[in-house]
């Protein structure tokens, strides 16, 4: 029998009234499988290749409609991705005469009021919408979810290494209590480099199965040089960005709100003078819910009129635009799963070609994005780990089940929490040192047996910032008169007078209304600077291994127009005495610590370029952020003084380089002896000994700042604030593995002194 002869008859209807040529791949995969059993499933295909049908189709086919209670929970990263899908499934459910109903914060409440009176139907959710109905209403999700037939968790790479993530995997396990029979979940994503993550997730990986459709179409891409060493955008490359986009359907990306904004206004200011169109947007978190959604719906509705929309992440979702012809890529992306959800935004018709435009303002930027492009074809996308040991998380659900049973008995809470999947390789032991602790900060408090939220746990459970588990920084509203404009972190860049990009717009700042958090703001018109702030993103060491390697290669790349190409020929110019060693039947062993001047001496696997002045040097390891970040870490362990990493994997190291080779060889020495560590007093040596957990505890007591990127870590014991950062902010794996394996070749570094055409020849 075929997938669609499996499909109940209001579905197959649904398809003929859609006029549909024939299904996907994905969906015909996932109909053979869903409707033959009561497995989970992981469906990975590209992006718009219909994974969501792929899920619904089978399963609206396959349920009862006519039991009580909710049938399906599809649960969303993005508020506006369910406003989005909800279009979407609400049209395929009225063949079936199933109700679709949004539960999220800015959700109809006469919906949700009446979803509660008479459970039915398929319910759209966000993870912290679960976690404040689990609080408020328990009574509700009881209801609502004790017959719940299948889970649809949609972008699921979203989700997975991330606090959300296990926040959410610790939600579906506590909506398992309330189900006599665990719903099996369908997960959807176009970006999955390792699949056993999201088999974990699920619960019950032996039981769960991947598909996946690899038939992805390989876009088109080009890559553009133009160099930026100022603070704003070269005009030249925004007029080629102009030229490129301004027939055509386009997003561009930067990394960055403030580069967003920037172009933006800029493009709109070239449209302007040459009379072009004047649909240029700005599109990312700090924009107006609204003016989000008027972008959105404009781009989707207006078939005749080409746009372009500056984007950050909040487009790289699988929020529905319609048809996008090109997608601009403004310096390099931090990873290979961006690269795949961005370009995967253009060429979504059947007949049409993705085709992706990358400008870079620097050579090392430049360097990474070819390097991720070669990822990408070869088929690497990141795998994102499960952290085991989350405190800080269990500290939060810990707390959240308390005030959801307004108390519970320890023996219980105990007994939950270990049959919690995103808690079950956490001890007994842990668990009870964590009470303990929170009971002496009046966080908890025990009345017999019964545990009960305390006085000083009270404002945290009761803030409306407790649902989610991600911090955020604080934001101030931002009206031109009544008209909501948008939001911004306030910060030190927020003053009386200054300027703003906004919007797609410059603002001047009228007046700070910091108790209300509200910013007054009129159109610029003084020609000022404006300002806006960006932060950047962890890079694999994948990529900055492949960077290495396309740097000490001649190969020429037919994807770089003549700028680009010039820019990479002249970065490897500088690292001409680091090159591979040539095929010979016999080959030296390379020095541990090779201070050779020469080429073709040396192993790019193993080895790292040492750059070297008469009183300084640079390391470049050529590594991911959290291994850099953990060598960092030694070296300044180890009193290497004035580390500082730079943007190209390089430490900048105000020492000779004799100095920094020995320091080298002690923290190997170190490594190999692995005795137990001596907290150093004023007046010791160097140390010589090699342990992570008390270089993170003296590393934390100089900087606090250190635990900001977890919400709830500064609750924690101080051994488990030290477990915190060493499973996710740093890597020592990767850092020992690095040490034990890499040696140095010591070369000497005088860049050229004036810019080098391709040939060698000074140019100009």
């Amino acid at each position: 029998m075929s997938a669609f002869e499996l499909l109940s008859e209001p579905i197959r209807r649904y398809i003929y009234d859609k006029r549909w040529r024939d299904l996907r791949p994905i969906q015909t995969h996932a109909i053979q499988k869903i409707m033959g059993d009561d497995r989970n499933y992981i469906l990975v295909s590209p992006t718009a290749s219909g994974k969501t049908e792929a899920a619904f189709l089978p399963i609206l086919s396959k349920i009862d409609i006519h039991q009580p209670g909710v049938a399906v929970l599809y649960i969303s990263p993005l508020i506006a991705l369910i406003n989005d899908q909800f279009v979407r499934i609400d049209d395929l459910c009225k063949y079936l005469d199933i109700p679709v109903t949004r539960w999220h914060g800015e959700a109809n409440r006469t919906d949700k009021e009446h979803l509660i009176a008479q459970p039915s139907g398929i319910v759209l959710i966000t993870p912290e919408s679960i976690e404040a109905m689990l609080i408020n209403t328990a009574f509700a999700a009881r209801k609502l979810f004790s017959n719940l037939r299948y889970v649809i968790i949609d972008e699921i790479h979203s989700f997975l290494g991330t606090d959300r993530g296990l926040q959410l995997m610790s939600l579906l396990s506590r909506l398992q209590a309330f189900q006599t029979k665990p719903a099996p979940i369908v997960a959807l994503s176009a970006t999955l480099g390792d699949y056993q993550p999201a088999k974990e997730f699920t619960g019950n990986p032996t039981n769960t199965a991947i598909l996946r459709d690899s038939t992805a179409r390989r876009p088109d891409a080009e890559f553009r040089y133009y160099d930026g060493a100022g603070s704003e955008l070269p005009l030249s490359l925004l007029k080629d960005i102009y030229q490129e986009v301004h027939d055509k359907k386009a997003l561009i990306f930067p990394n960055t709100r403030g580069r967003t904004e920037e172009i933006a206004v800029k493009l709109k200011k070239i449209a302007g003078r040459v009379g072009g169109h004047e649909h240029y947007f700005s599109h990312h978190s700090s924009v107006d819910k609204e003016v989000r959604e008027f972008i959105e719906d404009f781009a989707k509705q207006n078939i005749g009129h080409n746009f372009a929309i500056a984007c950050t992440s909040t487009l790289e979702l699988g929020i529905d635009i319609g048809a996008v012809d090109t997608v601009v890529q403004v310096d390099a992306t931090f990873s290979i799963s961006s690269l795949v959800q961005r370009v995967g935004r253009s060429g979504r018709r059947d007949d049409a070609k993705s085709r992706l435009v990358f400008y870079a303002t620097n050579e090392w930027s430049l360097l990474q994005a070819l390097a991720c492009w070669h990822l990408y074809t070869e088929g690497f996308i990141e795998p994102r780990a499960i952290d085991v040991q989350a405190y800080d998380i269990l500290f939060h659900q810990l707390l959240s089940m308390i005030k959801q049973t307004s108390g519970a008995q320890r023996p219980q809470l105990l007994q939950t929490l270990q049959k919690n999947t995103a808690f079950k390789n956490i001890a007994e032991a842990d668990i009870q040192e964590l009470i303990e602790h929170l009971l002496e900060k009046g966080i908890l408090e025990q009345l017999r047996d019964e545990l009960i939220i305390g006085v000083d746990g009270e404002p945290i459970v009761n803030s409306r910032d407790f649902y989610s588990v991600f911090t955020t920084d604080e934001q101030f509203k931002v009206f031109n008169g009544s008209a909501p404009i948008g939001e911004l972190p306030y910060g030190p860049q927020i003053i009386v007078g200054e300027n703003i990009l906004l919007a797609a717009r410059i603002w001047s700042i009228v007046s700070i209304d910091e108790k209300s958090k509200r910013i007054e703001v009129r159109p610029a018109s003084d020609g000022k600077q404006p300002s806006f702030f960006g932060s950047a993103g962890s890079v694999h060491p994948h990529i900055r291994e492949k960077m290495l390697e396309l740097l000490v290669t001649d190969k020429p790349s037919p994807l770089l127009n003549e700028p680009a190409a010039l820019a990479l020929h002249n970065l490897r110019q500088k690292f001409t005495a680091f090159r591979p060693a040539e095929p010979a039947d016999a080959v030296q062993p390379v020095d541990p610590f090779n201070h050779a001047d020469h080429a073709g001496s040396i192993d790019p696997a193993a080895t790292r370029p040492l750059h070297t002045k008469p009183l300084n040097c640079q390391a470049y390891t050529f590594s991911g952020t959290a291994i850099n970040r953990t060598l960092s870490l030694i070296l300044k362990h180890f009193n290497v003084s004035h580390v500082h990493i730079e943007q190209e994997s390089a430490f900048y190291i105000s020492h000779p380089k004799e100095d920094f080779l020995a320091s080298w060889s002690k923290i190997k020495a170190a490594l190999s002896a692995a005795k137990p560590a001596q907290a150093p007093t004023a007046n010791s040596a160097a140390p010589t000994t090699f342990d992570p957990d008390q270089m993170i505890h003296d590393q934390l007591a100089d900087s606090p700042i250190l635990l900001s990127f977890s919400k709830w870590a500064e609750h924690l014991p101080l051994p488990f604030q030290v477990a915190v950062l060493k499973n996710r902010h740093f890597d020592f794996p990767g850092a020992i593995q690095f040490i034990q394996t890499t040696s140095w070749d010591a070369t000497h570094y005088d860049p050229p002194t004036e810019p080098q055409s391709a040939n060698g020849q000074p140019r100009g």
